[in-house]
């Protein structure tokens, strides 16, 4: 792609190297800037900067958040009981859009992947076992990927979740979801009635 503008170059390149975005995408995006009036570019860089500056990660959840605590752990009107385990936050915003679900949320940042390099240590599992232990949870609700690795991911928090000293039901999203699909990109009915029909650990494992 050959530019006329070293400027209009740089952007493009910067806009490709979002996911999702190639360069003819990325030009149409920098092409439609320049139609904007620059107090309005000035308005959306802005934004951008200061999402990222000033983004914070909640304390006990590890949602996005605008506080220290995020707005689903901070309401009154969420089960404190029921706690649903996600790989990413994009999962929190999916099942949220099923406006089926009242608990709150863990998001452990990945799935065990050895392929990947991705050990246990590098997720957010030891401050959900403290969870379980701290805040009287009662049930967890594994809603993982229907993956080789989310269910290696399931079986492994499942047994360091066997607390002798605070006993814990632990379930699974029914299989709604197909076999290889991602959480994230399932409809909103299905998702919602994976929550809804979840199952007992052992049901799930021994399928």
């Amino acid at each position: 792609m050959i530019f006329s503008s070293a400027l209009i170059e740089t952007a493009v390149n910067e806009f490709a190297r979002m996911p999702g975005i190639g360069k003819k995408t990325a030009l149409r995006l920098v092409l439609h800037l320049l139609k904007q009036e620059p107090a309005q570019v000035q308005q959306f860089s802005e934004a951008i900067a200061r999402m990222r500056q000033q983004i914070k990660f909640c304390k006990q959840c590890h949602n996005v958040s605008d506080e220290d605590i995020c707005s689903i752990c901070a309401s009154h009107s969420r089960n404190k009981g029921l706690v649903c385990v996600v790989e990413t936050i994009r999962d929190v915003m999916a099942i949220e859009n099923t406006q089926q679900y009242n608990g709150l949320y863990h998001v452990l940042g990945g799935i065990i992947s050895p392929i990947d390099g991705i050990g246990p240590d590098q997720l957010n599992i030891h401050s959900l076992v403290e969870r379980v232990q701290q805040q009287g949870i009662s049930e967890v609700i594994m809603a993982l990927s229907p993956t080789i690795e989310g269910d290696t991911t399931i079986y492994y928090l499942s047994k360091k979740l066997q607390l002798p000293e605070h006993p814990v039901k632990i379930t699974t999203i029914a299989r709604g979801i197909a076999f290889g699909g991602e959480l994230e990109y399932a409809d909103e009915m299905t998702l919602a009635r994976s929550i809804t029909n979840r199952l007992p650990l052992e049901n799930y494992m021994q399928r």
